[in-house]
């Protein structure tokens, strides 16, 4: 296998423990095979594709896919003690899951994360590793220069570009080891939805080194809501390299509170991004100042991720 470019190891800051760290991928010699070397991009649309995905996917909701929990949440060193156990009767909670997806999918117990409640404040929509910034234009550099970061190429349209344009953006990379159900970050109600077809890359920085398109060529669900606090947002889940399902859990009809769930990930890594208005809110400042050093920042789930604008 030759590897074109030494793949580097990432790096995130931890805002809990205010520590950088280097992330345990899961998968990682087969994301680095895929992306990170000659034959693996020759190869890489077989992978790809949203069969492909879907099928392996589908998989992780096999019985036999239960044996693969314990080894998972051992080797990835998940406070399962955190999370709601499964629906099969087990003395120890790794054996509660009855498949991966299961486990996949876990909720997490009452009062273990908790909504930042001042009406100024933007909690954190999902656990996960943010970058941000204040206004997109052509001229951002993540992760590297390239117009993806356009409102209308990440909408998939031209019909709501115009609300978003020079507006704030966050990124929220899931994990295959994260808490995989996404929530809404304050009241409002859903004013459209639309899906966007596309492929399943990895959104894996490694991917996103060598392949910069990523978020304009995924498979992908947009909601515009308008929110108690901070203007339009145009929420969008992305799908992604094995990601076997999004799923929208709430209804579109219904009004939504502040941490209310607005949907989850079946198995794979995933990414919700958030753009907004212009001069409505902006990005928390430690996620701006790591995002123009290329690192991601961690949040937990409804911990402060950008405040409005004054």
């Amino acid at each position: 296998m030759t590897i074109v470019s030494n793949a580097p190891e990432i790096k995130y800051y931890n805002r809990m423990n205010g520590k950088v760290e280097t992330e345990k991928v899961y998968g990682d010699k087969f994301i680095k095979f895929l992306y990170c070397s000659v034959a693996g991009q020759r190869i890489g649309k077989a992978f790809t594709n949203k069969y492909v995905s879907k099928i392996y996917g589908s998989l992780q909701s096999l019985p036999t896919s239960q044996g693969k929990v314990r080894p998972f949440i051992n080797n990835f060193n998940i406070p399962i003690d955190d999370y709601e156990p499964g629906t099969r009767a087990a003395i120890d909670p790794r054996d509660s899951y009855r498949t991966f997806n299961e486990f996949f999918i876990r909720k997490f117990k009452p009062g273990k994360r908790s909504f930042a409640t001042d009406p100024g404040t933007l909690p954190a929509f999902a656990e996960a590793r943010y970058v941000g910034f204040a206004a997109i234009n052509n001229e951002q550099l993540y992760p590297v220069k390239g117009h993806f970061l356009r409102a209308k190429d990440l909408l998939g349209s031209e019909k709501h570009a115009g609300t978003f344009d020079g507006g704030p953006l966050l990124i929220a990379r899931l994990c295959p080891v994260d808490y995989h159900r996404y929530h809404y970050p304050d009241g409002g109600k859903v004013l459209d939805h639309f899906r966007v077809g596309g492929v399943y890359d990895s959104v894996n920085p490694l991917a996103l080194k060598y392949k910069n398109q990523i978020f304009i060529e995924n498979e992908r669900y947009v909601s515009i809501l308008e929110t108690e606090n901070f203007g339009k947002l145009a929420y969008i889940e992305v799908g992604a390299l094995c990601v076997g399902k999004i799923v929208q859990s709430h209804l579109w009809s219904a009004p939504f509170k502040r941490g209310d769930e607005k949907g989850y990930f079946l198995f794979g890594g995933s990414t919700v991004i958030l753009l907004g208005e212009k001069g409505k809110w902006e990005p928390s400042r430690d996620i701006i100042e790591n995002t123009e050093k290329g690192i991601e920042t961690y949040l937990h789930l409804g911990q402060e991720v950008g405040l409005r604008a004054r």
